[in-house]
């Protein structure tokens, strides 16, 4: 398997209701300014290892984390809320003390995110969305079930996650997906994806605007094909941007994992957005 897949990973400890629980994460240890990348849900923080060289040659420090619940994080949380995970992040920022992160979310987490700069916004030097849900969908009959089954059963999600990817799957995709359906097949996995499925994102949707009138760097990266938001993901994207303010980038062919499908575009956006976010710090 690649070595790309196996960072080297570290945890740290945080508080929850039911005790402490550790979240994953790695770390280059750089000196430049700091980058947090957290996959979304169902997912590992590999999903950027195509993105994270980049970053590091272009001198940033680099840290990739992993969900509660998810990659090599514990799943013995009470709360996969992405309240929760706000916290979660925050939580790691300050234990990384490097000022200002440049926070990079996908899916669920983009929720997470926009609460936790909306909480602390001293903290974020921006926000990069990708394929970001930030408030709850209204879903049919057939898609609410659809979402039942998938997060009910392993084999059901990794088929799922399959079909995320919209044009072009990555060289390294077969040990990839069987390094993630190993985690998920994990006690307590799924069970935090069921949580995750089921709490909406009506948290984030009401902080949108505290987002956009604090005048922070946003980036919204969504693939033309995105599944999750048939049918027209730009529609989503530029209402996100019209909420909470930022840049828009479509990935032209791309699904809902942009950063692995299509990482030079992605790469190309990001580059220039961080200099020009941690720019705007000085």
């Amino acid at each position: 398997m690649s070595e790309t897949l196996i960072p080297s990973t570290q945890y740290l400890t945080v508080n929850h209701a039911g005790g402490t629980g550790r979240i994953a994460y790695d770390d280059n240890g750089a000196a430049g300014p700091l980058v947090v990348l957290i996959p979304g849900m169902g997912d590992n923080r590999t999903t950027y290892r195509f993105v994270v060289p980049a970053l590091t040659a272009a001198g940033y420090r680099v840290v990739t984390t992993d969900l509660r619940g998810a990659g090599e994080s514990d799943a013995t949380f009470t709360d996969y809320t992405t309240t929760a995970v706000a916290g979660d992040l925050r939580a790691l920022i300050a234990h990384l003390d490097a000022g200002p992160a440049l926070l990079v979310s996908n899916s669920y987490s983009a929720g997470a995110g926009v609460i936790a700069a909306a909480d602390e916004p001293e903290a974020f030097a921006g926000l990069v969305l990708t394929g970001p849900f930030v408030r709850t969908a209204e879903q049919n009959l057939v898609a609410r079930l659809g979402t039942v089954v998938v997060g009910r059963f392993g084999p059901a999600w990794m088929a799922f996650w399959t079909t995320l990817f919209a044009t072009t799957k990555p060289e390294d995709f077969a040990d990839a997906k069987a390094r993630l359906a190993t985690q998920m097949g994990e006690p307590g996995r799924m069970a935090a994806l069921r949580a995750m499925f089921a709490s909406g994102h009506d948290a984030s949707e009401r902080r949108l605007r505290e987002i956009k009138e604090l005048a922070l760097p946003v980036q919204v990266v969504m693939g033309s094909k995105d599944p999750d938001f048939k049918p027209n993901p730009q529609d989503e994207a530029e209402w996100i941007v019209d909420h909470a303010g930022g840049e828009l980038v479509m990935v032209d062919g791309a699904g809902h994992y942009p950063s692995a499908e299509a990482p030079q575009a992605v790469i190309d956006a990001l580059l220039p957005f961080a200099a020009k976010a941690f720019g705007a710090q000085g």
